[in-house]
């Protein structure tokens, strides 16, 4: 079997943990979690709030919202053994005077759905309809999620985080990151919600989206999304990336078509930042020792 097949199967089928997982064991600061957050537009999941070790309500903080959240602090709990060193990562910037003091919201997909949560929904309208209804059927489970999912984001997490928390709240301190189908979703998120998000971080982008349907029909959907749905540079900020090897040696062709969109759309390098690593893989182990960089790009004070 084509090893890329494999891999682009393994990215739409990660595990994830019992609800009543172990709470992971972080190097700075603390986790609060909320099990099985309860939604009326979503399956509950499992989100994890980090907060820095002089975390005071006294204070206020940016928030970053992060997908997939049981990959975030701790490789003793994850299916794959990696991380994103997250915790480390934050506390060192932030004691560095690198970015503004944060919190982050790691948001645990739920495993037989992430696909259908992530997969961005209105470009699905571009598809020749037979190719929709077979990636509906056959990846989506039976329906698109990715706009109950924003919706669960922006009108339910987000009101619970900034009542319980002492946030700034405006889309200048609002941030969303993630990778692979995590980086579509942020992307989608930022042009759909771009009075809530002002920044967003997609790390190693997938635009193939599928591995199913005939090629480019859905990257291309993306990008014409993205053309027209783009928000304005001048406040907004965008961190597009990826590597050379595994499942991320497919990415550089429609990246870049993603950074000419960003260029007609008068984008520039205090706005938008896309980077390309030479070597580096689809794995935690990769996006962790290059977390740093679209955190400073998004969160510099």
């Amino acid at each position: 079997m084509n090893k890329l097949f494999v891999l682009l199967t393994g990215i739409f089928m990660l595990h994830i943990a019992e609800t009543n997982a172990q709470l992971p064991n972080v190097a700075s600061g603390k986790i609060e979690r909320y099990a099985d957050f309860k939604s009326a537009v979503i399956e509950a999941r499992n989100v994890d709030v980090w907060l820095p070790a002089d975390y005071s309500p006294s204070k206020k903080y940016a928030v970053l919202y992060m997908h997939d959240g049981q990959m975030l602090f701790d490789s003793s709990t994850t299916w794959n053994k990696q991380e994103w060193h997250v915790d480390e990562t934050v506390s060192k910037l932030i004691a560095e005077g690198k970015i503004m003091d944060c919190i982050v919201v790691g948001i645990w997909n739920n495993g037989i759905y992430r696909h259908a949560d992530y997969f961005p929904q209105k470009p699905l309208a571009d598809l020749p309809s037979a190719a929709r209804d077979t990636l509906i059927k056959n990846e989506l489970q039976g329906k698109p999620r990715s706009d109950a999912y924003l919706q669960f984001i922006v009108s339910e997490l987000k009101p619970f985080i900034d009542k319980t928390y002492s946030t700034y709240t405006d889309k200048s301190h609002t941030f969303i990151a993630g990778s692979s189908m995590g980086g579509l979703i942020s992307m989608y998120a930022i042009c759909e919600y771009p009075e809530i998000f002002g920044g967003a971080a997609c790390i190693s982008t997938h635009w193939p989206g599928s591995i199913l349907a005939e090629k480019d029909i859905i990257p291309d959907a993306f990008l014409n999304y993205l053309q027209q749905h783009l928000p304005p540079p001048t406040d907004h900020k965008i961190y597009f990336d990826y590597g050379t090897a595994t499942l991320d040696q497919l990415y550089e062709p429609y990246q870049l078509k993603a950074d000419a969109i960003m260029q007609a759309k008068n984008y520039t390098s205090t706005n938008w930042l896309t980077k390309k690593f030479e070597g580096e893989n689809h794995s935690e182990a990769s996006w962790s020792k290059r977390l740093f960089i679209p955190l400073i790009f998004l969160l510099a004070k």
